[in-house]
């Protein structure tokens, strides 16, 4: 399993559009991948499922633990990431 931390960029954190953003990217992925609160990282949820990343209540500059298993895993970790320290 791979694990990459990230710090939140956007103004919203993830809640409405910027969740849904993430969520759909993390959808597109070529492996399932998790998302976790850092300060609580036995809860996490399924990065694609819109629900779940808003039940995570991340506010801008919380850190996030993403984790994925798999081909491509690298890749996808990668590329959500960027996404989730970009400013939305």
């Amino acid at each position: 399993m791979i694990e990459r931390t990230a710090v939140i960029a956007a103004a919203a954190g993830l809640h409405a559009r910027p969740a849904a953003a993430f969520a759909y990217a993390a959808a597109e992925q070529p492996v399932p991948v998790e998302i976790a609160k850092a300060a609580a990282p036995e809860l996490s949820v399924q990065a694609d499922s819109l629900l779940g990343v808003m039940s995570l209540d991340v506010a801008q500059g919380d850190r996030v633990v993403l984790r994925a298993t798999g081909a491509g895993a690298e890749q996808a970790l990668e590329t959500l990431v960027q996404l989730l320290e970009a400013s939305q």
